[in-house]
């Protein structure tokens, strides 16, 4: 092969790299509306039932968005009613009335379950992952994106995931939660039964996150989500030097 062979096949490999590298992106971005991302100000109820080790339960929050800022407040169960969690970008923090200020804790930290703090949030992948397109494959009789998600931090809720994208409608609908390793210890699977109107349009929404543990399949937290609407905030809402006023 000629040096001007070599510069035109490597000139095609880098521009075939890149389309996929811009493909990747850009089918995050689109599931990522789905799931409460680049929507600007929403609100819904977030209820996860747990089961673990024989033991159940369940926890009820209300989440309020607005861009890349995020605060939910615990309803249920009493005994945690008034605890707050704020999303500021990537920063989270924690606060609850018997403390004198908010605490910061990572979005990896077990919420409950098999929903990590991360997980009770908008989802804005396109922003915390680098994407690559694996592969196309046909799963449950529909055509599918395959991605893997590394994480651009060591604060983001997992250091990698597989992902899931549906073609028709650029909706992910599962995901392998995987160690910095690649070993997966945790899936997911998404419905959409929710629309919001944003701008005169209705969307698809999430409706339902499944959490399993891979070892332990009956070990598993359903992450359901409710009234979701588009809403303004206040930015002083996300601001966490006003929670102990």
């Amino acid at each position: 092969m000629n040096f001007k062979s070599l510069f035109i096949t490597t000139s095609a490999l880098f521009l075939f790299c890149q389309a996929q590298a811009q493909s990747a992106a850009e089918l995050l971005k689109a599931s990522d509306r789905a799931r409460g991302s680049a929507i600007g100000g929403l609100t819904w109820k977030s209820t996860i039932e747990t089961s673990e080790d024989g033991d159940s339960s369940t926890r009820e929050f209300m989440v309020k968005v607005k861009d890349n800022d995020a605060y939910v407040e615990a309803l249920q169960p009493a005994r945690n009613k008034g605890e707050i969690f704020i999303f500021n970008d990537r920063n989270m923090w924690f606060f609850k009335p018997s403390l004198k200020r908010p605490v910061s804790i990572s979005a990896r930290q077990k919420l409950t379950g098999q929903a990590a703090n991360g997980d009770i949030a908008s989802t804005n992948y396109a922003r915390d992952y680098t994407p690559t397109l694996e592969k196309t494959e046909v799963l449950n009789g529909e055509k599918m994106h395959v991605l893997l998600l590394k994480a651009k931090g060591e604060n983001m809720t997992y250091d990698q995931i597989r992902y899931w994208i549906r073609d028709k409608d650029k909706l992910a609908v599962k995901a392998d939660f995987l160690t910095a390793q690649g070993k997966a210890f945790k899936s997911g699977t998404m419905e959409y039964k929710n629309t919001v109107s944003v701008g005169g349009q209705k969307i698809p929404f999430v409706s339902k996150l499944i959490i399993v543990d891979s070892k332990f399949t009956q070990n598993r937290s359903i992450i359901s989500y409710g009234q979701p609407r588009a809403e303004t905030h206040s930015a002083s809402l996300f601001k966490v030097s006003n929670l102990t006023r």
